[in-house]
């Protein structure tokens, strides 16, 4: 989990520092696609005491995949 998010935003840094906009393109996919190893990872907790917290976590991992994905969509990929 901890490896998937920080990959995200590791990523996000480096789509920044891009080279050419296909480079900015990979960086940014590779965000979208890591978000969402994210969010499997939550969904695979199955801890109790987590649960309520658990939705709230998965709706964050996805709102950065929707960003991403608009991202890469205006930028005519």
């Amino acid at each position: 989990m901890v490896r998937s998010s920080g990959s995200v935003a590791a990523n996000y840094i480096e789509a920044n520092e891009a080279l050419s906009k296909k480079d900015f393109l990979m960086r940014v996919k590779i965000c979208r696609k890591e978000a969402k190893e994210s969010k499997l990872w939550l969904r695979l907790i199955k801890a109790d005491d987590l649960e309520d917290d658990r939705a709230k976590l998965e709706q964050e991992a996805h709102e950065p995949t929707c960003i991403f994905g608009a991202i890469i969509t205006k930028s005519g990929a």
